[in-house]
């Protein structure tokens, strides 16, 4: 006896996108905070770390921190007021 499967459509409905400008470029990174944020992807950490690493090493008068969300695929606003309250710059890492 056949039996009857449902099928559903993976297309599904884009959401509505609004542009938004991006942030204007620094002059330079000197002196400058930069924040590494770790998205906690797999692997971001180990990405985020070999990145902070890189900048101590070929641009040492940057100001590196690194930071972390509450929870992966979660706004956390509080993390965002602190990059813009003290950063200068964000660079994300989602790892591999």
């Amino acid at each position: 006896m056949p039996r009857m499967l449902t099928v559903h459509d993976p297309r599904g409905f884009p959401p509505k996108v609004a542009g938004k400008r991006l942030a204007p470029r620094l002059d330079g990174l000197d002196g400058k905070v930069v924040y590494l944020v770790d998205c906690l992807f797999d692997n971001s950490e180990v990405f985020m770390n070999q990145l902070r690493d890189w900048f101590a090493q070929h641009l040492p008068k940057v100001v590196i921190r690194q930071i972390k969300p509450r929870e992966s695929w979660v706004d956390d606003p509080e993390m965002r007021a602190i990059i813009a309250r003290e950063g200068d710059a964000a660079i994300l890492g989602v790892g591999l």
